[in-house]
């Protein structure tokens, strides 16, 4: 009864508007209805409300206020039948649902898309369960494979959002929204079992070809462009003078990566990232090989990886020798160099493909990890699916 009150002071306050209202054309009328009726949802479950307080009461039925009722109900008639409506810009989806999508081969799907089309179709299938939206009243939801597309085309161009919304006919910030949703499903559904180590016998054995006996592994960070964050800036400046962030990264034989760390500020050392890392203490701890000793000559070693001389040198941990070198360290540091090159290859590779790596990442601080180790994932899959990586990029 409060409801009613309340309504009914409201509505006595508006009724000579009311009245001339319906005093107006039908058609008019109508037309005028319809302009409002995206704000009437909450008046017609009011007047619904009157309608069942009046007809449970005892009031006389010819009273002022049963006809004040009537009045609502009709108000409410015509509300009730007005169909909502969404104003949307209008936008064009001819090039990617008829070009892209039927016309393109595999040669231009691996020049924009950094992959052929089976690989891409092959990706929208693991995520699709993720990524599937149902469609509203208001709007068909977007497929996955166009969420996919819109994600990879801004990972691999240096195009910026509004660039990409026009070419997939989207909003801008349905590009963003895209893009961290796409990468989100990607590190949830295929990171750990793409960003793996593998069989270790064939990484071992690929770099004893290579020259080093019993290597799991070659391991060095790099930095990741950034723009200027809002707060503490000074610590994401490195050595070279522009903000970023680091990506760690561990890499076998084949250039593919094997753990990733990534988010430290770019003034942060490599040696610093790497004890505070997940990576660190597993090798420490010696579990993150299986336990694979060998002898050489008459030490026991264990299987090691490959730094710089930036890493601390450790039992499981070779790095180069400093200084005046003699024959033999000579020899030692080319063989430990040669194999630590496919971290850097790995790197500049991971970097051609994801062209947003190269440039300035424009997300917000706390979405550039998400974005850093999409890229790593797809760069995996890329690589294991045996994608043509073209040197002009």
């Amino acid at each position: 009864m409060v409801l009613r009150y309340t309504f009914q002071a409201v509505w006595h306050h508006c009724e000579s508007a009311a009245r001339f209202l319906l005093q107006m054309e039908p058609e008019l009328l109508r037309t005028l209805l319809m302009n409002v009726a995206s704000t009437s949802r909450l008046a017609v479950e009011l007047f619904l409300q009157l309608q069942s307080d009046s007809e449970e009461s005892d009031d006389d039925i010819d009273s002022p206020d049963a006809q004040d009722t009537k009045l609502l109900v009709a108000v409410t008639d015509v509300l009730s039948t007005v169909e909502r409506c969404l104003w949307a810009q209008e936008t064009s989806t001819e090039w990617w649902d008829h070009i892209v999508l039927q016309v393109w081969d595999d040669e231009q799907w691996l020049q924009n898309f950094r992959m052929r089309k089976a690989t891409f179709m092959g990706l929208c299938e693991e995520l699709a369960p993720t990524l599937r939206r149902k469609d509203t009243r208001l709007r068909a939801a977007l497929p996955v494979e166009k969420w996919v597309a819109i994600a990879i085309w801004k990972l691999a161009t240096p195009d910026g959002y509004r660039s990409v919304a026009n070419q997939f006919g989207v909003e801008k910030s349905t590009v963003g929204i895209v893009l961290m949703q796409v990468c989100t499903a990607i590190n949830r559904t295929l990171l750990r079992k793409t960003v793996t180590l593998g069989n270790v016998q064939d990484i071992v054995d690929g770099f004893a070809e290579m020259g080093f006996p019993n290597c799991g592994g070659a391991i060095d960070g790099t930095h990741i462009p950034i723009l200027s964050p809002p707060h503490l800036a000074s610590e994401y400046v490195n050595r070279k003078g522009y903000f970023s962030v680091v990506l760690q990264a561990l890499v076998d034989h084949r250039g593919r990566f094997t753990d990733i760390y990534s988010g430290w500020p770019g003034k942060v050392h490599d040696a610093r990232i790497f004890r505070n890392s997940a990576l660190f203490r597993r090798l420490r701890a010696g579990t993150f090989f299986p336990d694979r000793k060998i002898t050489v000559g008459d030490v026991e070693m264990p299987t090691v990886i490959l730094g710089d001389p930036a890493y601390p040198l450790m039992p499981w941990l070779m790095k180069p020798y400093t200084g005046k070198l003699d024959r033999s360290k000579d020899r030692f540091n080319y063989r430990l160099s040669r194999c630590r090159m496919t971290v850097e290859c790995a790197f500049g590779r991971l970097k051609a493909r994801w062209r947003c790596l190269y440039g300035k990442l424009d997300l917000g601080e706390s979405s550039i990890s998400a974005v850093i180790s999409a890229c790593c994932t797809l760069h995996n899959i890329c690589e294991g699916k045996g994608e043509t990586f073209s040197e002009e990029w």
